[in-house]
C-alpha cells in the first residue's frame, strides 16, 4: 500500500527555516502500527494523520519516529495551513480533537495559524545541578530568579532559563543523562531559554531537547513555548501580557531559523484563560511511503 505525505516546515515560511513535518490528510483507513510505521519512514520529529471527528471538526494524531504523543503544535500549525491552502478549510476557527483534549484553532487573514493549548500544568522544581550537569554548563550559568520546574500545556516539558545567548550557544547536551532525567520526571523534554535577545522585539530564544522521544533536537516546538510563555507569565516576567503577540526564536543553533508567536488571553484576575500559539508554513513536497 502507497500513502502519500506531504511534508511541511512550520515556524517559517522559508524552505531552510521552521520545523519539518509530515501530514496524512486521509488516515481513517490506517491502523496504528501502520502510522507509526509513516511516522518512522518519514523521519521528522512529529507526523500528524487526520481522520474524522465526532466530537470536534477533526481529529488527529501525532507520532514521532518512535512513539504516539498527545499533541504537537509544530505539526498542527503545518496541517491547518496545507488544508487552507488545498481549499479543505478557509478562514476562521476550528475544534481538533487530540489525546490532549478538545482544542482550537484559529486560521487569521494574514495566513498566520494559531494552535490553542490546554491551560498551564506546574508541576515540580528540578534540581539544578543535574540540569546544569547533563547541558555541560555550570550551575551558575542559569539564570538565577527562576526556578528550573516542569510545566505542561498539554506535554510536560522541563523549563531552563540560562544567563543570555551565548549561554545557549555553548550548550553541548548530554542526551543520555537528558533522556535519563526527562524519563525520571515523566516529561517529554527540556526547554532550554534566555530572555536576553539580541534582537529587538524577541522575547526569549531558546533551544528544546527531546532525546527520550528520539529528537536530539527540535527547531520549533509549539506546546514548548506555550508552556514557557505561561511560565514566564507566572514568575512575572512579561510586560503587557494582555495585548501582545510576542516573538520567540529557535532553531538558529540548527541552521534552520524559526519563528513562533505565542499569546495569552487573561481573565479579570489577571489568571490565564487561553494560550495560543502559531506562525507560518511553507509546502515543502509530497512524498510516497509504502507500507507492506
Amino acid at each position: 500500500m502507497e500513502v502519500e505525505v506531504s511534508t511541511l516546515h512550520a515556524f517559517s515560511d522559508k524552505a531552510l527555516g521552521g520545523n519539518p513535518a509530515g501530514v496524512v490528510l486521509q488516515a481513517a483507513h490506517l491502523s496504528e502500527s501502520q502510522m507509526q510505521e509513516i511516522a518512522r519512514q518519514v523521519g521528522f520529529s512529529e507526523t500528524a494523520f487526520v481522520m474524522p471527528s465526532d466530537q470536534a471538526d477533526f481529529k488527529v494524531r501525532f507520532f514521532t519516529p518512535s512513539d504516539e504523543v498527545d499533541l504537537c503544535g509544530h505539526a498542527t500549525i503545518a496541517l491547518f495551513y496545507l488544508m487552507k491552502t488545498q481549499h479543505l478549510v478557509d478562514v476562521g476557527t476550528y475544534t481538533l480533537e487530540t489525546l490532549a483534549g478538545i482544542l482550537k484553532v484559529v486560521i487569521e487573514v494574514n495566513g498566520e495559524v494559531y494552535l490553542s493549548q490546554t491551560l498551564p500544568e506546574f508541576g515540580e522544581i528540578v534540581d539544578r545541578q543535574q540540569i546544569a550537569d547533563s547541558l555541560r554548563i555550570s550551575i551558575e550559568d542559569l539564570y538565577a530568579e527562576l526556578p528550573v520546574q516542569i510545566v505542561s500545556t498539554g506535554l510536560p516539558d522541563i523549563m531552563i532559563a540560562v544567563k543570555d545567548v551565548d549561554v545557549l550557544t555553548k550548550i553541548d547536551p548530554d542526551f543520555q543523562r537528558i533522556t535519563e532525567i526527562s524519563k525520571a520526571h515523566h516529561a517529554i523534554g527540556y526547554h532550554v531559554f534566555t530572555l536576553k535577545s539580541d534582537v529587538i522585539d524577541v522575547l526569549t530564544e531558546c533551544r528544546n531537547f527531546a532525546p527520550l522521544y528520539d529528537i536530539p533536537e527540535e527547531s520549533a516546538t509549539g506546546t514548548s513555548n506555550g508552556a514557557m510563555l505561561c511560565y514566564l507569565h507566572h514568575y512575572n516576567q512579561l510586560t503587557d501580557p494582555h495585548h501582545h503577540t510576542y516573538t520567540i526564536r529557535q532553531g538558529y543553533t540548527m541552521n534552520r531559523p524559526s519563528e513562533i508567536r505565542a499569546r495569552l488571553t487573561l481573565d479579570s484576575s489577571n489568571e490565564i484563560a487561553q494560550i495560543q500559539v502559531g506562525g507560518r508554513a511553507i509546502h515543502i513536497k509530497n512524498i510516497q511511503i509504502h507500507l507492506p
